[in-house]
């Protein structure tokens, strides 16, 4: 069954990296977001590559996994993807499908165009995106960094 647009809106406003946009935000990522289903052991992104687009899991689980490491499940009402098309740099992890899954998808180019566009929006997932990137950090062993000389 497709969600309505207020279905959408509903759903988005409590996704974590919209929960700061106006109910018109939401309608106007509501409406750039497509609906996909994916069969249980489906690998959606694979760390390393480029990323293209921003999922939001609406039923079911993801399995999040960086190298062999397990980093997480996610349920419903998550999202994942928006590293990549927020820095430009490679996925950070792969992600598989762990059940049924339902999912809103956002193309990058949408995404950026949409942020582009409105300059408010823009800051609210930045900061959101700041967030998960600073969480990420912490959860990860400390890395030396070598200077050159």
């Amino acid at each position: 069954m497709r969600l309505r647009k207020d279905a959408k809106v509903s759903l988005l406003e409590r996704v974590p990296l919209f929960e700061r946009c106006s109910k018109r935000d939401l309608g106007k990522i509501g409406s750039l977001a497509r609906e996909i289903e994916y069969p249980p052991g489906t690998p959606v992104v694979r760390e390393g590559e480029p990323g293209s687009e921003l999922f939001i899991i609406v039923e079911g689980e993801v399995d999040v996994r960086s190298g062999a490491r397990k980093l997480a499940t996610l349920p419903a009402g998550n999202y994942f993807g928006e590293i990549a098309l927020v820095t430009g740099s490679p996925r950070t992890a792969s992600v598989t499908t762990g059940t049924p899954v339902r999912a809103l998808v956002i193309s990058g180019r949408d995404f950026r165009k949409l942020l582009q566009d409105s300059p408010e929006l823009q800051f609210k997932v930045l900061q959101e995106v700041g967030r998960r990137l600073e969480e990420r950090s912490w959860s990860r062993a400390p890395q030396r960094i070598r200077l050159r000389d």
